[in-house]
């Protein structure tokens, strides 16, 4: 197996496995609307003046419904989440995506699947359409663009990657016994 494609398919089934671990906490603890959704006036406020900028991509901007048909297809699509890991921890991703932050995205085109549907993510969806009309005219198959706080605001409920917790410090090991050589 490639290096290439060893990598891929841990990317992958790291992907599976927390998607299946946060499916079992979801029916465990209620899901976390981590930029606030429509109860938030700003990110409706954010959202609206996104949407009524005029659409310059070929991309197909997706609504929530749009959405959510594909998250009910795990198997066959990947969301690829063009935006820096604080973004996607204030605002939220979805449950299987890729980081790939949008500057690097031409640079790792060999590392993302082409045997899949993709829908690329950004905040607004901006970005995300930009990033699809290029995965496309690079062949890849792209369901269209969505962004995470529109999904939200529509309804929809992202995942939330929390920081994690610094690690307490770990007790000092002993210093060895020195050893006095007599024998």
């Amino acid at each position: 197996m490639t290096s290439h494609r060893f990598l891929l398919a841990a990317l992958l089934a790291g992907a599976f496995a927390s998607a299946s671990a946060q499916d079992a906490a979801l029916h465990s603890t209620p899901p976390i609307n981590v930029a606030g959704g429509a109860s938030d006036e700003a990110a409706v406020k954010r959202v609206q003046e996104s949407l009524a900028s005029p659409w310059k991509y070929k991309t197909k901007r997706l609504s929530k419904a749009d959405v959510d048909a594909l998250l009910a297809k795990p198997d066959s699509v990947i969301f690829i989440d063009l935006r820096q890991p604080a973004e996607f921890i204030q605002f939220g991703t979805f449950p299987v995506f890729l980081s790939v932050q949008n500057k690097d995205l031409e640079k790792q085109l060999a590392w993302i699947p082409r045997d899949r549907t993709i829908v690329t993510v950004s905040n607004h969806s901006q970005r995300a359409g930009a990033a699809g009309d290029l995965l496309t005219a690079k062949g890849f198959n792209v369901a269209g663009a969505t962004g995470s706080e529109e999904y939200e605001v529509s309804g929809g409920t992202t995942v939330a990657h929390l920081v994690p917790r610094p690690r307490a410090a770990a007790p000092a090991a002993s210093a060895p016994k020195s050893w006095s050589g007599g024998e």
